[in-house]
């Protein structure tokens, strides 16, 4: 097997993507390696440790293309071109369309700060720590067209202190996906992730 090319999509600071990144050069991904960063804001300084790292980036506004299809057709070609496996979502504020949904079905995964299908959406940890409840955490799930709703590939839990605060919560929760995430990436380099229906398993 040769190597596992991933994209990652951001669009801020990109602190997954260097976590990822790290984690590739450690060998810590198997076979996998960032193949592109594909960003919506290029001005981001998630651009800048791409620089520095020597990761080719594609970049782009969206409000120089007529529809979010338009510059999704452009990414999928630029993924093609890169000859990219898995696409990666890290802190990339935009919803797909099928474009890239339907393309890369099975292919396509998203971290999310809670234990879904609790508090989907945006600003999750203040949305768990307004509701009040003990545990929280992180979910690497499936993308498909809803939001936060694609199959779970991998969860963990974190407790919820007396007196914490959305800042601090949210530097525990980012400890954790910067553990989790390319941990669940190097699952796909090793063809360890099967799904069927909205069951997904881990092999050996």
């Amino acid at each position: 097997m040769g190597v596992y090319r991933i994209a990652v999509f951001a669009s801020g600071e990109g602190s997954n993507f260097q976590a990822l990144a790290e984690a590739a050069d450690a060998g810590r991904l198997g076979k996998a390696e960032i193949a592109l960063l594909v960003c919506d804001k290029p001005s981001a300084p998630v651009v800048g440790r791409a620089g520095r790292l020597g990761i080719p980036a594609f970049l782009f506004q969206p409000k120089d293309y007529e529809s979010r299809e338009a510059y999704e057709r452009e990414i999928v070609e630029q993924l093609e071109a890169h000859g990219v496996d898995l696409v990666v979502l890290a802190g990339y504020m935009r919803l797909l369309t099928p474009v890239i949904v339907e393309k890369f079905s099975g292919r396509l995964i998203n971290i999310h700060p809670s234990l879904l299908p609790a508090f989907p959406g945006k600003d999750a940890i203040g949305q768990a720590l307004a509701y009040g409840v003990k545990v929280s955490g992180v979910t690497v799930h499936f993308v498909d067209e809803g939001m936060d709703t694609g199959p779970i590939i991998a969860q963990a839990a974190i407790p919820i202190a007396s007196g914490e605060t959305p800042e601090s919560f949210a530097q525990a929760v980012h400890a954790v996906e910067r553990e989790l995430y390319p941990e669940v990436v190097s699952w796909f380099a090793q063809g360890r992730v099967k799904l069927e229906g909205r069951q997904v398993t881990i092999g050996e």
